[in-house]
Protein backbone atom coordinates (compact mmCIF):
# COMPACT_ATOMS: atom_id res chain seq x y z
CA UNK A 1 0.00 0.00 0.00
CA UNK A 2 1.28 3.76 -0.87
CA UNK A 3 1.65 6.11 1.29
CA UNK A 4 0.09 10.05 1.75
CA UNK A 5 3.79 11.50 2.30
CA UNK A 6 4.35 15.28 3.67
CA UNK A 7 7.20 16.97 4.95
CA UNK A 8 8.09 20.29 6.36
CA UNK A 9 11.04 21.94 6.94
CA UNK A 10 12.00 25.19 8.53
CA UNK A 11 14.36 27.72 6.84
CA UNK A 12 16.30 30.97 7.43
CA UNK A 13 16.94 33.70 5.22
CA UNK A 14 20.18 32.23 4.47
CA UNK A 15 19.25 28.63 3.85
CA UNK A 16 16.39 29.58 1.23
CA UNK A 17 18.34 30.12 -1.80
CA UNK A 18 20.22 27.50 -1.47
CA UNK A 19 16.42 25.55 -1.51
CA UNK A 20 15.61 27.53 -4.59
CA UNK A 21 18.51 26.89 -6.47
CA UNK A 22 17.56 22.89 -6.18
CA UNK A 23 13.63 23.76 -6.88
CA UNK A 24 14.25 25.81 -10.10
CA UNK A 25 17.41 23.81 -11.46
CA UNK A 26 18.85 26.69 -11.61
CA UNK A 27 22.28 25.05 -11.42
CA UNK A 28 24.85 23.93 -14.63
CA UNK A 29 25.72 21.06 -13.25
CA UNK A 30 23.65 18.88 -10.63
CA UNK A 31 25.39 17.56 -7.58
CA UNK A 32 22.18 15.33 -7.18
CA UNK A 33 23.20 12.49 -9.62
CA UNK A 34 19.33 11.78 -9.19
CA UNK A 35 18.03 14.69 -11.36
CA UNK A 36 17.72 13.75 -15.26
CA UNK A 37 18.61 16.82 -17.05
CA UNK A 38 16.96 15.46 -19.96
CA UNK A 39 13.57 15.11 -18.54
CA UNK A 40 13.83 18.33 -16.00
CA UNK A 41 11.50 20.30 -18.92
CA UNK A 42 8.51 17.86 -17.56
CA UNK A 43 9.03 20.02 -14.18
CA UNK A 44 6.21 22.65 -13.56
CA UNK A 45 4.85 25.25 -11.36
CA UNK A 46 1.50 25.52 -9.85
CA UNK A 47 2.45 28.94 -8.51
CA UNK A 48 5.73 30.20 -9.91
CA UNK A 49 7.94 32.77 -8.17
CA UNK A 50 9.46 35.47 -10.50
CA UNK A 51 13.08 36.23 -8.55
CA UNK A 52 15.05 34.37 -5.78
CA UNK A 53 13.61 33.52 -2.84
CA UNK A 54 15.26 36.16 -0.52
CA UNK A 55 13.80 38.64 -3.32
CA UNK A 56 10.16 37.17 -3.75
CA UNK A 57 10.08 37.71 0.83
CA UNK A 58 11.61 41.10 0.50
CA UNK A 59 8.84 42.32 -2.40
CA UNK A 60 6.51 40.18 0.03
CA UNK A 61 7.36 42.34 3.35
CA UNK A 62 6.99 45.61 1.35
CA UNK A 63 3.58 44.31 -0.75
CA UNK A 64 1.98 42.69 2.59
CA UNK A 65 1.03 44.18 6.25
CA UNK A 66 2.80 41.72 8.16
CA UNK A 67 4.52 42.27 11.48
CA UNK A 68 6.88 40.15 13.30
CA UNK A 69 10.79 40.40 14.88
CA UNK A 70 12.74 39.05 12.52
CA UNK A 71 16.48 38.19 13.22
CA UNK A 72 19.07 37.52 11.03
CA UNK A 73 18.50 33.85 12.19
CA UNK A 74 14.70 34.16 12.51
CA UNK A 75 12.85 31.38 10.09
CA UNK A 76 11.47 33.24 7.60
CA UNK A 77 9.74 30.17 4.80
CA UNK A 78 8.67 27.00 5.34
CA UNK A 79 8.92 24.49 2.41
CA UNK A 80 6.77 21.47 2.48
CA UNK A 81 7.33 18.47 -0.02
CA UNK A 82 4.39 16.35 -1.10
CA UNK A 83 4.71 12.95 -2.49
CA UNK A 84 4.28 9.53 -2.55
CA UNK A 85 6.26 5.83 -3.88
CA UNK A 86 6.45 5.73 -7.49
CA UNK A 87 4.35 3.04 -7.53
CA UNK A 88 1.39 5.10 -6.53
CA UNK A 89 2.01 7.68 -9.71
CA UNK A 90 2.60 4.71 -12.08
CA UNK A 91 -1.03 3.18 -10.91
CA UNK A 92 -3.35 6.18 -10.89
CA UNK A 93 -1.44 7.79 -14.43
CA UNK A 94 -0.53 11.12 -15.66
CA UNK A 95 -3.73 13.38 -15.39
CA UNK A 96 -4.59 12.37 -11.42
CA UNK A 97 -0.93 12.87 -10.88
CA UNK A 98 -1.39 16.04 -11.64
CA UNK A 99 -4.87 16.43 -9.85
CA UNK A 100 -2.98 15.27 -7.04
CA UNK A 101 -0.56 17.93 -6.99
CA UNK A 102 -3.42 20.76 -7.42
CA UNK A 103 -5.28 18.86 -4.24
CA UNK A 104 -1.95 19.44 -2.18
CA UNK A 105 -1.65 22.96 -3.20
CA UNK A 106 -4.89 23.79 -2.32
CA UNK A 107 -4.99 21.84 0.85
CA UNK A 108 -2.12 23.94 2.10
CA UNK A 109 -3.87 27.30 1.00
CA UNK A 110 -6.58 26.37 3.87
CA UNK A 111 -4.47 24.94 5.91
CA UNK A 112 -4.77 26.80 9.53
CA UNK A 113 -6.71 29.77 7.20
CA UNK A 114 -2.75 30.16 5.75
CA UNK A 115 -4.28 31.70 2.47
CA UNK A 116 -2.30 31.16 -1.30
CA UNK A 117 -1.18 34.92 -1.01
CA UNK A 118 1.51 33.66 1.59
CA UNK A 119 2.66 30.90 -0.83
CA UNK A 120 5.73 32.49 -2.70
CA UNK A 121 6.25 29.12 -4.84
CA UNK A 122 5.20 25.39 -5.65
CA UNK A 123 7.18 23.65 -7.92
CA UNK A 124 6.65 19.69 -9.36
CA UNK A 125 9.49 17.88 -9.94
CA UNK A 126 9.07 15.09 -12.39
CA UNK A 127 13.10 14.90 -13.25
CA UNK A 128 14.37 13.07 -9.55
CA UNK A 129 12.76 9.64 -8.52
CA UNK A 130 9.28 9.62 -7.85
CA UNK A 131 7.12 12.63 -8.22
CA UNK A 132 6.92 15.50 -6.16
CA UNK A 133 6.05 18.74 -5.10
CA UNK A 134 8.55 21.54 -3.62
CA UNK A 135 5.84 24.33 -1.71
CA UNK A 136 7.51 27.25 -0.12
CA UNK A 137 5.66 29.53 2.24
CA UNK A 138 5.72 32.00 4.69
CA UNK A 139 4.61 30.60 8.21
CA UNK A 140 1.84 33.54 8.81
CA UNK A 141 -0.57 33.22 11.51
CA UNK A 142 -3.53 35.44 12.01
CA UNK A 143 -3.81 36.29 15.46
CA UNK A 144 -4.54 39.97 17.37
CA UNK A 145 -2.79 42.08 19.05
CA UNK A 146 -2.41 44.09 22.49
CA UNK A 147 -5.45 45.86 21.32
CA UNK A 148 -7.38 43.13 20.08
CA UNK A 149 -7.08 44.21 16.10
CA UNK A 150 -6.18 41.88 13.47
CA UNK A 151 -3.44 41.02 12.53
CA UNK A 152 -0.92 38.47 10.61
CA UNK A 153 2.05 38.06 11.90
CA UNK A 154 5.29 35.85 10.89
CA UNK A 155 5.99 33.30 13.27
CA UNK A 156 7.25 29.80 12.72
CA UNK A 157 6.88 28.52 16.24
CA UNK A 158 3.08 29.72 16.70
CA UNK A 159 2.43 28.19 13.30
CA UNK A 160 3.52 24.88 14.40
CA UNK A 161 2.42 25.33 17.82
CA UNK A 162 2.09 22.06 19.69
CA UNK A 163 4.56 18.74 20.12
CA UNK A 164 1.93 17.73 18.21
CA UNK A 165 1.23 19.93 15.43
CA UNK A 166 3.31 17.53 12.97
CA UNK A 167 1.01 14.95 13.31
CA UNK A 168 -1.81 17.12 13.29
CA UNK A 169 -0.60 18.09 9.89
CA UNK A 170 -0.22 14.56 8.77
CA UNK A 171 -3.89 13.63 9.41
CA UNK A 172 -5.23 16.60 8.20
CA UNK A 173 -3.42 15.87 4.95
CA UNK A 174 -4.48 12.30 4.75
CA UNK A 175 -8.08 12.99 5.21
CA UNK A 176 -7.93 15.71 2.86
CA UNK A 177 -6.23 13.41 -0.35
CA UNK A 178 -8.59 10.79 0.57
CA UNK A 179 -11.71 12.56 0.90
CA UNK A 180 -10.58 13.50 -3.02
CA UNK A 181 -10.40 9.75 -3.70
CA UNK A 182 -6.89 8.92 -3.91
CA UNK A 183 -6.12 5.56 -2.24
CA UNK A 184 -3.79 6.03 0.18
CA UNK A 185 -2.30 4.95 3.82
CA UNK A 186 -1.54 7.50 6.80
CA UNK A 187 2.28 7.13 7.10
CA UNK A 188 3.15 5.81 10.71
CA UNK A 189 3.38 7.36 13.41
CA UNK A 190 7.01 8.79 14.53
CA UNK A 191 6.33 7.34 18.11
CA UNK A 192 5.48 4.08 16.82
CA UNK A 193 8.50 3.76 14.27
CA UNK A 194 10.92 5.94 16.53
CA UNK A 195 12.05 6.45 12.90
CA UNK A 196 14.02 10.48 12.62
CA UNK A 197 13.28 12.14 9.03
CA UNK A 198 16.26 13.03 7.48
CA UNK A 199 16.03 15.86 4.48
CA UNK A 200 16.86 14.62 0.91
CA UNK A 201 20.62 15.60 1.35
CA UNK A 202 21.30 14.05 4.64
CA UNK A 203 19.63 10.72 3.81
CA UNK A 204 21.93 10.57 0.51
CA UNK A 205 24.81 11.30 2.69
CA UNK A 206 23.95 8.48 5.47
CA UNK A 207 23.01 5.77 2.89
CA UNK A 208 25.60 3.95 0.68
CA UNK A 209 24.07 0.91 -0.24
CA UNK A 210 24.58 0.43 -3.65
CA UNK A 211 28.39 1.30 -3.19
CA UNK A 212 28.77 -0.92 -0.23
CA UNK A 213 27.40 -3.94 -2.51
CA UNK A 214 29.78 -3.05 -4.96
CA UNK A 215 33.08 -2.93 -2.92
CA UNK A 216 31.63 -6.11 -1.65
CA UNK A 217 31.38 -7.99 -4.52
CA UNK A 218 34.87 -6.91 -5.54
CA UNK A 219 36.68 -7.50 -2.60
CA UNK A 220 39.34 -10.32 -2.00
CA UNK A 221 40.07 -11.80 1.11
CA UNK A 222 43.65 -12.88 0.54
CA UNK A 223 46.38 -13.06 3.95
CA UNK A 224 49.48 -11.55 2.04
CA UNK A 225 52.65 -13.58 1.94
CA UNK A 226 54.85 -13.41 5.08
CA UNK A 227 58.73 -13.28 4.71
CA UNK A 228 59.55 -17.13 5.65
CA UNK A 229 62.19 -16.98 8.43
CA UNK A 230 64.22 -19.43 7.21
CA UNK A 231 65.32 -17.78 4.11
CA UNK A 232 67.03 -14.93 6.75
CA UNK A 233 69.15 -17.95 8.31
CA UNK A 234 71.97 -17.00 5.89
CA UNK A 235 72.63 -13.66 7.50
CA UNK A 236 74.29 -13.46 10.61
CA UNK A 237 72.61 -13.86 14.10
CA UNK A 238 73.30 -10.81 15.11
CA UNK A 239 71.25 -9.12 12.25
CA UNK A 240 68.92 -11.87 12.00
CA UNK A 241 67.73 -11.19 15.09
CA UNK A 242 67.57 -7.37 14.41
CA UNK A 243 65.27 -8.10 10.98
CA UNK A 244 63.12 -10.70 12.85
CA UNK A 245 62.81 -8.80 15.88
CA UNK A 246 62.35 -5.10 14.13
CA UNK A 247 61.06 -5.51 10.70
CA UNK A 248 59.65 -9.05 10.55
CA UNK A 249 57.57 -9.54 13.69
CA UNK A 250 56.06 -6.19 13.55
CA UNK A 251 55.01 -6.18 9.95
CA UNK A 252 53.60 -9.73 10.96
CA UNK A 253 51.87 -8.37 13.59
CA UNK A 254 50.16 -5.94 11.71
CA UNK A 255 49.46 -8.05 8.61
CA UNK A 256 47.50 -10.17 11.29
CA UNK A 257 45.54 -7.47 12.90
CA UNK A 258 44.79 -5.69 9.12
CA UNK A 259 43.64 -9.62 8.61
CA UNK A 260 41.04 -9.32 11.02
CA UNK A 261 40.09 -6.38 11.04
CA UNK A 262 39.22 -6.53 7.08
CA UNK A 263 37.30 -10.44 7.98
CA UNK A 264 35.50 -7.71 10.54
CA UNK A 265 34.64 -5.94 8.09
CA UNK A 266 33.33 -8.39 5.69
CA UNK A 267 31.07 -9.64 7.79
CA UNK A 268 29.64 -5.93 8.32
CA UNK A 269 29.75 -5.76 4.80
CA UNK A 270 28.09 -9.13 4.32
CA UNK A 271 25.18 -8.52 7.22
CA UNK A 272 23.93 -5.30 5.21
CA UNK A 273 24.10 -7.34 1.86
CA UNK A 274 21.82 -9.60 3.41
CA UNK A 275 19.89 -6.57 4.60
CA UNK A 276 19.66 -5.15 1.12
CA UNK A 277 18.57 -8.39 -0.16
CA UNK A 278 15.94 -8.79 2.08
CA UNK A 279 15.11 -5.26 1.09
CA UNK A 280 14.75 -5.92 -2.39
CA UNK A 281 12.88 -9.46 -1.74
CA UNK A 282 10.37 -7.30 0.70
CA UNK A 283 9.84 -4.95 -2.43
CA UNK A 284 9.16 -7.28 -4.77
CA UNK A 285 7.02 -9.29 -2.84
CA UNK A 286 5.38 -6.07 -1.92
CA UNK A 287 5.29 -5.28 -5.61
CA UNK A 288 3.49 -8.53 -6.32
CA UNK A 289 0.77 -8.16 -3.69
CA UNK A 290 -0.19 -4.40 -4.75
CA UNK A 291 -0.46 -5.93 -8.36
CA UNK A 292 -2.52 -8.34 -6.84
CA UNK A 293 -4.63 -5.63 -5.14
CA UNK A 294 -4.88 -4.12 -8.13
CA UNK A 295 -6.62 -7.02 -10.43
CA UNK A 296 -8.51 -7.79 -7.39
CA UNK A 297 -9.83 -4.16 -7.36
CA UNK A 298 -10.34 -4.20 -10.69
CA UNK A 299 -12.26 -7.33 -10.30
CA UNK A 300 -14.58 -5.69 -7.97
CA UNK A 301 -15.07 -3.01 -9.95
CA UNK A 302 -16.45 -5.02 -13.06
CA UNK A 303 -18.29 -7.10 -10.21
CA UNK A 304 -20.07 -3.48 -9.38
CA UNK A 305 -20.27 -2.00 -12.92
CA UNK A 306 -22.20 -5.73 -14.19
CA UNK A 307 -24.60 -5.33 -10.98
CA UNK A 308 -25.27 -1.62 -11.59
CA UNK A 309 -25.55 -2.79 -15.11
CA UNK A 310 -27.93 -5.82 -14.04
CA UNK A 311 -29.62 -3.32 -11.89
CA UNK A 312 -30.25 -0.40 -14.13
CA UNK A 313 -32.33 -3.47 -16.15
CA UNK A 314 -34.28 -4.62 -14.11
CA UNK A 315 -35.42 -0.68 -12.74
CA UNK A 316 -36.32 -0.38 -16.57
CA UNK A 317 -38.10 -3.49 -16.84
CA UNK A 318 -39.77 -3.27 -13.44
CA UNK A 319 -40.57 0.80 -15.15
CA UNK A 320 -41.67 -0.50 -18.34
CA UNK A 321 -44.24 -2.87 -16.63
CA UNK A 322 -45.41 -0.75 -14.18
CA UNK A 323 -45.94 2.35 -16.97
CA UNK A 324 -47.87 -0.77 -19.27
CA UNK A 325 -49.89 -1.59 -16.48
CA UNK A 326 -51.08 2.18 -15.84
CA UNK A 327 -51.52 2.21 -19.40
CA UNK A 328 -53.71 -0.63 -19.23
CA UNK A 329 -55.35 0.25 -16.27
CA UNK A 330 -56.28 3.66 -17.78
CA UNK A 331 -57.42 2.18 -21.07
CA UNK A 332 -59.71 0.39 -18.81
CA UNK A 333 -61.27 2.90 -16.95
CA UNK A 334 -61.43 4.75 -19.78
CA UNK A 335 -63.69 2.14 -21.50
CA UNK A 336 -65.90 1.72 -18.56
CA UNK A 337 -66.37 5.58 -17.81
CA UNK A 338 -67.05 6.12 -21.79
CA UNK A 339 -69.73 2.70 -21.85
CA UNK A 340 -71.40 4.83 -18.52
CA UNK A 341 -71.50 8.07 -20.17
CA UNK A 342 -72.48 6.53 -23.17
CA UNK A 343 -75.31 4.74 -21.20
CA UNK A 344 -76.24 7.34 -19.06
CA UNK A 345 -76.83 9.56 -22.16
CA UNK A 346 -79.15 6.96 -23.94
CA UNK A 347 -81.22 6.67 -20.76
CA UNK A 348 -80.99 10.38 -20.84
CA UNK A 349 -82.59 11.21 -24.08
CA UNK A 350 -84.94 8.10 -23.70
CA UNK A 351 -86.29 9.53 -20.69
CA UNK A 352 -86.96 13.02 -22.52
CA UNK A 353 -88.63 10.95 -25.33
CA UNK A 354 -90.85 9.57 -22.23
CA UNK A 355 -91.89 12.95 -21.28
CA UNK A 356 -92.66 14.42 -24.11
CA UNK A 357 -94.38 10.61 -25.01
CA UNK A 358 -96.70 11.92 -21.80
CA UNK A 359 -97.01 15.38 -22.48
CA UNK A 360 -98.43 14.45 -25.46
CA UNK A 361 -100.81 11.87 -23.93
CA UNK A 362 -101.83 14.54 -21.42
CA UNK A 363 -102.54 17.09 -24.10
CA UNK A 364 -104.48 14.23 -26.18
CA UNK A 365 -106.64 13.31 -23.24
CA UNK A 366 -107.12 17.20 -22.67
CA UNK A 367 -108.84 17.28 -25.93
CA UNK A 368 -110.38 14.40 -26.44
CA UNK A 369 -112.21 14.76 -23.10
CA UNK A 370 -113.24 18.25 -24.13
CA UNK A 371 -114.56 16.80 -27.23
CA UNK A 372 -117.04 14.39 -25.48
CA UNK A 373 -118.34 17.02 -23.34
CA UNK A 374 -119.24 18.85 -26.76
CA UNK A 375 -120.33 15.98 -28.70
CA UNK A 376 -122.52 14.60 -26.16
CA UNK A 377 -123.60 17.23 -24.76
CA UNK A 378 -121.83 16.16 -20.89
CA UNK A 379 -121.24 19.84 -19.39
CA UNK A 380 -117.66 20.98 -18.07
CA UNK A 381 -114.88 18.72 -18.84
CA UNK A 382 -113.84 19.28 -14.91
CA UNK A 383 -116.99 18.12 -13.84
CA UNK A 384 -117.14 14.85 -15.93
CA UNK A 385 -113.29 14.40 -14.52
CA UNK A 386 -114.64 14.87 -11.23
CA UNK A 387 -117.27 12.71 -11.59
CA UNK A 388 -114.52 9.89 -13.23
CA UNK A 389 -112.54 10.45 -10.43
CA UNK A 390 -114.55 9.58 -7.77
CA UNK A 391 -116.91 6.68 -9.39
CA UNK A 392 -113.35 5.02 -10.59
CA UNK A 393 -111.05 5.64 -7.68
CA UNK A 394 -108.23 6.55 -10.69
CA UNK A 395 -106.51 10.07 -11.52
CA UNK A 396 -105.95 11.28 -14.68
CA UNK A 397 -102.50 12.72 -13.41
CA UNK A 398 -100.29 9.66 -12.91
CA UNK A 399 -98.10 11.44 -9.89
CA UNK A 400 -101.61 11.51 -7.92
CA UNK A 401 -102.70 8.18 -9.00
CA UNK A 402 -99.17 6.56 -7.96
CA UNK A 403 -99.45 8.17 -4.51
CA UNK A 404 -102.82 7.33 -4.32
CA UNK A 405 -101.90 3.56 -4.51
CA UNK A 406 -99.23 4.30 -2.31
CA UNK A 407 -101.74 4.83 0.47
CA UNK A 408 -103.89 2.70 0.19
CA UNK A 409 -100.97 -0.14 -0.38
CA UNK A 410 -99.74 0.99 3.43
CA UNK A 411 -103.55 0.92 4.48
CA UNK A 412 -103.99 -2.48 3.97
CA UNK A 413 -100.77 -3.65 5.14
CA UNK A 414 -101.30 -1.96 8.57
CA UNK A 415 -104.85 -3.88 8.49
Amino acid sequence: MSYAIVRNEKLTRAEINGKCTHNDRKAKNHTNKDIDPTRTHLNYYIKKNQFTYTKEFDKYMKENNVQGHLRSNSIIMCQMIFTSDQAFFDRIGKEETKRYFDECYKFICNYKNLGEKNIISAVVHLDEGAPHMHLMFVPVVHTKDKEGKDIDKICARDFWKGRDSYRKLQDAYFNHVKSKGFDLERGMFVEDTNRKHYTVEEYKKITNFDNTKKILNEIKLELPEVPDITDISKFSRKRDEKILEEIIKPKDELIKELYKDNLSLHKELSKQSKVIDEAEKYQKERDSIIADNEKLNNKIKNLENEYKIKSNNLDFDYNNRKIRLEQEFQNKEFNIEYKYKSKIRSLEKENNHLHKIIDKFYETINKFIIWICKKFGLGESKELIKDFQEETHTFIDPETQLEYEDIEYDIEIDI
